[in-house]
Formats: structure tokens, C-alpha cells, sequence
């Protein structure tokens, strides 16, 4: 039998509600205003599956993080963030060459009775990073960015002198087998939200799937990985009545998916945000993005306040771990839309405030982190209100 966290969405989101429709601002988890009832629909099923609780009947484990997307993105709506962080690992030598250990870098928290598959972070690992949950909302508009925008704003050799060098993140995409630019994940490892959608169910909940097709517990011998799982072959199978994988409706879910609107507005946050680009903190965190040509009206040339160049750069805040095109100290620009319904921050939830993450930013970030030190208290007061608006 399905479970769902039925009441904890209908207290939520009020999915299917839009500005338009009420005259009130669309609260987070609804869908993208204008949508059409097929596509109302294809997010209904997705957040069906999204709030799904797994066992391992159904594939979970053995190795996992959580047993539903919605553990891990539930606040302040399905599809926000949580407390929950996954682990990450690998080894640095004196000469600074990073390795994985035992083929990757993520060692699972949980594993499925009785535990034989239980992953354990070896002895030799002597880089360790926690990642906190990033915000789905408005991921269908970050989708359908063109690639060409993401790389217009590359400067990898710091050719205007600023100090700020971020580059794109050039990926194979898993779901399509073409070069991309990433745009999911702290280190951009993600082009389209299928690929994403694959990783999570495969990588957190231990559920294979087309384009993960392989269980992964790091450091567990594959003849015992195999007694481990009571399924055999692909996990997530098509819905008979649907033809819908699992991760194709994660897909919907995050497509459709309205990003969190802008909270109250007054002279002091119009202050702020002047000062958020006089000081240079626009130049990664781009307020606007506009998405490319596309048959759908939902993303055909539409504006994405998401405050992100959605560029790899290094601020001083990076997990020591090397991931596709991301070097050790690389951070994908997070998006600063919906800010204000995130506590803590940074990709490990080591700052409790915005001003937090804006102290502990340094090397490329450097220069802008000493111009907000020495604005007066006042103005500084009226940038962090700009952020607490967003």
C-alpha cells in the first residue's frame, strides 16, 4: 500500500491555486500559474510519487539517505529544503591530488535490515563534507535556460579584472547522452531534471532505474550488495496504468513546480537590493535569467528571478570534494529565490543567517565580502533586508 504525507501537503500547499485565480500571492509548492489540466495532472501524479514512502519491497536500499524525496524537500512546502544532509568523502594527498574511495564519494547514512550493507566511511578518507537539500521551486524555468545564457557569463580568466572567474559546468547529461552546461546540484552536475530525478532515486533511496541501472553502497562487496537487495534488475518500472516511470514523474513535479514569489517590498529592500549590486555580490548572483525559445508557453522566453549565474566558482565555501566539471573548492551559484524560507545556509548548513554566508565568502568573493564590511551598519541592514525579501 502506497503511504503519503497527505496532510502534511494539504497543510502545505494548495495545489492548483494560482494569483491569477485568487487575486493572492501563489503560496510555495503550488504549480506555475497558466498550466493546463493535462499538465495540473502530470503534477498531481508527481507529487504523489515525490511524497511517496519506499520500502524495500519496492527497492529502497539496501544503502539510502531517506525513503522519500519529501524527506528531504518539505519546508516550508513539498519541494523545499530540510535539516537532512547527505555525506560526502574522499581522500587528498600531500601533492593535493584528490581520489575517490571506493569509486565514488557518497556514503550512505541508513541501509535496510538486517544492515549487512551498512556503508561506513573508510579509515583513509580525510576530506569530509556534509550537502544540505537545494530548493526545487521554479526548477522547470532554471530547465529551460539555454545553454548559450550560462555560458555568456563565463569569465574564466577574470579578463574584466573583478577577481570573479566562474566557468560552466560542461557535462555528459545522463538522460540524453549530449554535452551540456549542468545546472542542478551544488556542483552543477545535473543538466535536465530527468537526469537529476534518475541520480536521487538511485544515489538517496537506493532505487534503480534507467538511467542508474547499478545498486551503489560504497565499500560493499558486490557479491554481498546482491544479497542485499531483495529486487532484481531495474527497480523503477513503468506504471501500467500510466506508462510513467517513477522518475518521470519526479520530473513533472519539478517542472511544473511555480518558483517562491517575493515577499514584501519597501523603500528599505529597494536600498538593499541597489546595494546588493553596487557592491558587486550581482556579478555571481545574476538577478534575472530569461529562458530560451520553447514550444511550450509556460518557458518560452520568460523571465527566472533566480538570482544565480548558475556558474561554478570558488568563494571560499566549497567541500573539498572534486565532482564532474567542479573542482574541489567549486559551489554552483546557489539561487536566491525563496531565500527567506531557508534556515541555514550554505551547502552544508554551516551559516545560521544571511549575513553568515556573506562573511564566510572569500577568494573570488573577497573584494565584495570587504565592501560589505565596511558599509555602515545601516546599510548593511538594508541589504540583508533585500535578502529577507526575496
Amino acid at each position: 500500500m502506497r503511504r503519503h504525507w497527505a496532510a502534511f501537503v494539504a497543510l502545505t500547499g494548495l495545489v492548483g491555486l494560482s494569483f491569477s485565480q485568487t487575486g493572492r500571492q501563489i503560496p510555495p509548492g503550488s504549480p506555475l500559474p497558466g498550466i493546463t489540466p493535462f499538465e495540473h495532472e502530470m503534477f498531481r501524479l508527481g507529487l504523489e510519487d515525490f511524497t511517496e514512502v519506499e520500502t524495500a519491497e519496492d527497492g529502497l536500499g539496501p544503502a539510502f539517505n531517506g525513503n522519500s524525496c519529501a524527506v528531504c524537500h518539505s519546508v516550508p512546502a513539498i519541494g523545499g529544503i530540510s535539516t537532512m544532509t547527505e555525506v560526502r568523502g574522499g581522500r587528498r594527498d600531500e601533492n593535493g591530488k584528490f581520489t575517490e574511495l571506493n569509486g565514488g564519494t557518497l556514503f550512505h547514512l541508513f541501509s535496510t535490515p538486517p544492515h549487512r550493507c551498512q556503508v561506513r566511511i573508510p579509515p583513509e578518507a580525510n576530506v569530509i563534507a556534509r550537502r544540505a537539500p537545494i530548493p526545487l521551486f521554479g526548477a522547470g524555468l532554471v530547465e529551460a535556460i539555454a545553454d548559450g545564457t550560462i555560458i555568456a557569463l563565463e569569465d574564466p580568466d577574470d579578463r574584466d579584472g573583478d577577481g570573479i572567474r566562474g566557468h560552466a559546468a560542461r557535462i555528459t547529461d545522463v538522460a540524453t547522452r549530449r554535452e551540456r552546461v549542468g545546472r542542478f546540484g551544488w556542483k552543477a552536475q545535473h543538466a535536465t531534471l530527468l537526469g537529476f530525478s534518475g541520480d536521487a532515486y538511485r544515489n538517496e533511496m537506493g532505487i534503480t532505474n534507467d538511467l542508474f541501472p547499478d545498486e551503489m553502497a560504497l565499500g560493499v562487496d558486490p557479491e554481498q550488495l546482491r544479497l542485499c537487495s531483495p529486487k532484481r534488475g531495474i527497480e523503477d518500472v513503468r506504471d501500467r496504468r500510466t506508462g510513467l516511470r517513477g522518475i518521470d514523474n519526479f520530473e513533472s513535479f519539478m517542472k511544473f513546480l511555480a518558483p517562491v514569489e517575493r515577499g514584501p517590498i519597501d523603500e528599505s529592500v529597494h536600498a538593499g537590493e541597489a546595494l546588493f549590486t553596487a557592491i558587486g555580490c550581482a556579478s555571481c548572483h545574476v538577478p534575472v535569467l530569461v529562458t530560451g525559445p520553447n514550444a511550450n508557453p509556460l518557458f518560452d522566453r520568460k523571465p527566472a528571478a533566480l538570482y544565480s549565474n548558475l556558474l561554478l566558482h570558488d568563494v571560499g565555501t566549497g567541500d573539498g570534494i572534486e565532482q564532474s566539471a567542479a573542482g574541489a573548492g567549486e559551489i554552483r551559484t546557489p539561487a536566491l529565490w525563496g531565500l527567506r524560507f531557508r534556515r541555514p545556509l550554505l551547502h552544508d548548513g554551516s551559516a545560521a543567517t544571511p549575513e553568515d554566508a556573506i562573511l564566510r565568502h572569500g577568494v573570488e568573493a573577497s573584494s565584495v565580502t570587504e565592501r560589505y564590511r565596511t558599509l555602515p551598519h545601516a546599510l548593511q541592514r538594508q541589504l540583508l533586508a533585500f535578502l529577507n525579501s526575496l
